[in-house]
């Protein structure tokens, strides 16, 4: 299973204590205080990676600490700071202060983001001279560095989302468009986890969400009816949907009611985040190589509340895969 949701608490690196030293000379024993600053600790930021099961480390390893300042030393020397250290998380992480509620989210690899600071270096004993206290015993231990709790959120980058019932051939469908290789088989929740896939696109560059010519496919694993609430595997995906630009809706030409598989997973988008049902949509006819033409026509006059005119698609008809991939096109394609 998937692992899109982890807590973890963040300590930054303590500050160096500052150290009490006095200068030691052949011809002057008793020289005066030379204990150095101690350096600062090191800070943790956060950045991101392309792999959608990052989360899961977090999970079985939820503290992470950073480096820690290293001491002052004699004559004056300020100790080595504590190297920062970057975290990773999936691109499309929200990454939530649990305390503040502020949140981040996290898109890239090139940029990182402050999680907590590292403690200051305390003074050693030669910021503390003075005319009246030429021997100074003081020094500053260092600050402990901040710590904070995060909740890592992860919802997928796609531009397409496949939605529908278990078992209508979503994966199969992912795969016969992008070489995905997502596992398919002839049961419902044989996807236990979004699978991702890219559809390449000749020619113009992209104007929506699609980048490098590019599409991101992701095939959702199945809803059923009270998938909003926790029934099934839905409610732990749904979330996956909102980022999406487009929706495939698809509905199997071997189910025993065709209608109500469509009207089910929409009352369920709607229940969770009416927002969705406002994501444009394909409504697609899967496994239609098991209806001959006359089935076909049956087929359709079953589903017209739904669909005027029905698009039927098999993954062993080219031609309909084809057609699909320039709908997916045109749907990001520049003029």
């Amino acid at each position: 299973m998937l692992t899109d949701k982890a807590r973890i608490t963040v300590v930054a690196g303590k500050g160096g204590d500052g150290k009490v030293s006095f200068l030691h000379e052949k011809y002057r024993p008793h020289g005066g205080p030379d204990g150095g600053n101690g350096g600062n600790g090191g800070a943790v930021y956060v950045t991101g990676i392309n792999d959608i099961r990052y989360l899961k480390k977090y999970k079985e390893n939820p503290y992470i600490h950073g480096n820690d300042g290293v001491p002052g030393g004699s004559d004056k020397c300020t100790g080595a700071n504590g190297e920062d250290i970057v975290i990773k998380v999936p691109f499309g992480t929200r990454v939530t202060n649990l305390t503040t509620k502020e949140f981040v989210e996290i898109f890239s690899d090139t940029e990182e983001v402050l999680l907590v600071k590292g403690g200051r270096g305390g003074k050693g004993n030669w910021e503390f001279r003075s005319a009246i206290n030429q021997v100074p015993m003081e020094f500053e231990p260092g600050k402990p560095g901040e710590e904070k709790k995060y909740e890592l959120e992860l919802m997928l980058i796609a531009d397409v989302g496949l939605i529908g019932v278990p078992n209508v051939g979503k994966s199969s469908l992912l795969n016969a468009l992008t070489k995905a290789n997502a596992q398919v088989a002839d049961y419902n929740f044989t996807t236990l986890e979004p699978n991702l896939g890219t559809l390449s696109v000749p020619g113009n560059p992209l104007s929506g969400f699609g980048t490098e010519n590019k599409i991101v496919l992701a095939d959702i694993p199945g809803l059923i009816e009270g998938a909003s609430q926790g029934r099934g595997l839905g409610f732990h995906f749904l979330k996956h949907i909102e980022r999406t630009h487009l929706l495939v809706h698809c509905v199997s030409c071997t189910s025993d009611d065709p209608v109500k598989d469509y009207e089910t997973v929409r009352n369920e988008l709607g229940a969770f985040d009416k927002r969705l049902l406002d994501i444009p949509e394909i409504l697609l006819f899967t496994k239609a190589d098991e209806l001959d033409d006359k089935q076909k026509k049956e087929f359709a006059k079953k589903v017209k509340k739904i669909s005027k005119k029905p698009e039927f698609i098999s993954i062993i008809d080219d031609k309909s895969l084809e057609k699909l991939k320039d709908q997916l096109i045109r749907n990001y394609s520049t003029d």
